[in-house]
């Protein structure tokens, strides 16, 4: 049943979707060139930075299915939160350093650099298909299930006006306004989902009350080898690869620290981003345990955070958390709007015609955007279609399918000056047919047991083990293709890890460098408390 809004909830969004959009209009004619519509022109401040990753990262999936999840299984599902905040630092001291001083756009432009051009239209090609075919889906889906539990539109009306409105002010405005908006979309998100979660702590005694209450692993974050979802060897071996891919390799993510003004912004961005991550679990997966504790465990999954939204909040609250939605929602579809449209006019149409001058870039773009928006209004009628109860574990299975043979191509091709353009393409492949192959069977698993036992061993093993199996093969088939072809030539030398090139001299890098060392003994402290 759909809940409703009072004329003060209604007010609130209407306030915000107003900020929003005229954040757009703001930036359409600071977007004149290229490097201004796609990168913000490159001056973009560590605060925005940081708040546009964590903003981008947060959608509605994750209200739905953390919150879900942690009602069915207690806050395991947030190792995919906390782990985020060391790969943060691995993206800000390792990688962003060598994609920074390559100039490059975009992340197969990289890989053309550091490969051959192969590779380049294999990680458009892929991101591109993965955009659409994932992002846009999935997280119209959840706010489809979000709006039409907590305000009452149905599913279609929802994402029709989710779509238009992030859709003008990332057309209008590229990537500044998309940033600027995700730096007011973090503080409406992260404030409403606080307030929802202490007014639920309330509704359920207290903290201490909570976990009495509900069942003891819950609150144990380390599952045994066995567990369905999340086995602490698939924790510690699979999820960092999903990781390195989403957070390091990912033009959706990484589009964010190529606009730094300059290397310390962008370290600094990663650094506040991963701090914020820490946040999901108190905020996300445990409402999800408060819903299914005040329910007496008669909700769970999907339904847990909507009915959070429409049985404890008061009007005028209400409006601040929906919000909230709102702003995940909006924040991370803009970026794949943008980050797409990057994709589609640097690494297709300027190849396609070289000499296209600055005005030329931006007017692709901005047309390229406008395709996106069309799609994903051409998505909706299909998007009930996701119906998975756990839709946040669904996203990462099918991620961990498509991650592996990218994030090793990274990883060696910026440790090693062995590996190769014909490596990469094979590694890239090999780990395409063998993710594709299990996402297949798991399917034909779901709809009809398999008869051939080890097809159904196969289409079972859990998500992030196989993750970890198609890192391994991967990183075979490219380290033995590397090594009885040709060596790469001396011009990849400035593309390969130097220790020299990870910072800057200046007074931020000290405590750039404690900000970092305290967020992993944070980190440290955080799962030996809940393990």
């Amino acid at each position: 049943m759909g809940g409703s809004l009072s004329v003060l909830d209604s007010l609130i969004i209407l306030i915000y979707i107003l900020i929003v959009l005229s954040i757009g209009f703001y930036f359409r004619k600071r977007s004149k060139n290229s490097e201004e519509y796609f990168l913000a022109g490159r001056k973009v401040g560590w605060i925005a930075i940081g708040a546009s990753l964590f903003a981008t990262n947060i959608s509605s999936e994750h209200f739905l299915g953390l919150a879900g999840t942690g009602s069915k299984s207690g806050l395991a599902v947030g190792h995919f939160e906390w782990l985020a905040c060391l790969i943060l630092l691995l993206l800000g001291w390792v990688f962003t350093p060598f994609y920074i001083k390559s100039g490059v756009f975009t992340m197969p432009e990289f890989l053309e650099k550091r490969y051959n051009s192969a590779s380049r239209y294999y990680l458009s090609v892929v991101s591109i298909l993965s955009y659409i075919l994932t992002k846009i889906s999935i997280s119209l889906y959840a706010g489809g299930i979000l709006l039409n539990a907590v305000v009452g539109w149905d599913m279609v009306t929802s994402a029709v006006v989710i779509v238009i409105i992030t859709g003008i002010y990332t057309l209008l405005g590229g990537l500044s306004a998309v940033i600027y908006t995700d730096l007011v979309q973090m503080f409406i998100l992260i404030i409403g989902s606080i307030i929802l979660t202490l007014i639920g702590l309330s509704e359920a005694g207290g903290w201490a009350n909570l976990v009495a209450n509900t069942p003891a692993d819950f609150w144990n974050m380390f599952k045994p080898l066995t567990h369905p979802d999340f086995p602490w060897t698939g924790i510690i071996f699979g999820a960092p690869i999903l990781g390195i891919w989403y957070w390091c390799t990912d033009q959706y993510i990484v589009q964010r620290v190529l606009s730094a003004k300059n290397l310390t912004n962008a370290q600094s961005g990663t650094i506040f981003a991963g701090y914020l991550k820490i946040l999901p679990v108190f905020i996300l997966v445990l409402p999800g345990i408060i819903a299914f504790n005040i329910s007496g465990g008669t909700i769970s999954g999907d339904k847990a955070y909507p009915w959070l939204v429409t049985h404890l909040l008061p009007s005028g609250i209400k409006g601040i958390v929906v919000a909230g939605l709102l702003a995940a929602l909006m924040s991370s579809l803009s970026a794949m709007f943008n980050s797409t449209s990057t994709l589609l006019t640097i690494d297709v149409f300027k190849k396609l015609k070289p000499n296209a001058d600055e005005k030329m870039l931006v007017r692709f773009g901005r047309i390229s955007t406008g395709i996106m928006i069309t799609l994903g209004l051409l998505w909706i009628p299909f998007i009930g279609l996701l119906s998975d109860d756990r839709m946040y574990v669904y996203l990462q299975s099918v991620q961990a399918y498509v991650s592996p043979p990218i994030a090793a191509v990274f990883l060696f091709g910026l440790f090693s000056s062995r590996v190769n353009g014909k490596g990469a393409i094979s590694a890239l492949l090999t780990g395409l047919f063998l993710g594709v192959f299990r996402l297949i069977i798991e399917v034909n698993n779901k709809i009809e047991p398999l008869s051939n036992e080890f097809l159904k061993y196969l289409a079972s093993i859990n998500f992030l083990h196989y993750a970890i199996f198609l890192f391994i093969v991967s990183s075979l088939v490219l380290l033995t293709i590397s090594s009885i072809t040709e060596r790469p030539s001396g011009e990849i030398n400035s593309l390969l890890f130097n220790k020299k090139l990870i910072y800057e001299k200046n007074k931020w890098l000290l405590v750039n460098i404690a900000a970092s060392i305290l967020l992993v003994l944070l980190l440290l402290l955080l799962w030996w408390i809940f393990r």
